[in-house]
């Protein structure tokens, strides 16, 4: 798997997990999917940074999304 696009997975993936976490806490349920999410989302990311030589800085996170969609999307 590409790097750039395990970082974009694990980004789309760990976002859209954070309003599941917060919806089980308000209604006090044990987020246990929320948390297999994240836990998905942070492998991506882990296995993106340490697959790409030199790594990642803050700065080209959206340049990497942004390349990432514009490569798979038509």
């Amino acid at each position: 798997m590409d790097p750039d696009l395990a970082l974009s997975l694990g980004m789309v993936i760990a976002a859209f997990s954070i309003p599941s976490i917060l919806s089980a806490f308000s209604d006090k349920r044990a987020p246990r999917a929320s948390a297999l999410t994240i836990l998905i989302g942070g492998a991506l990311i882990l296995y993106a940074v340490q697959t790409k030589p030199g790594g990642y800085t803050f700065a080209q996170l959206p340049d990497v999304l942004v390349a990432v969609l514009a490569r798979y999307l038509p």
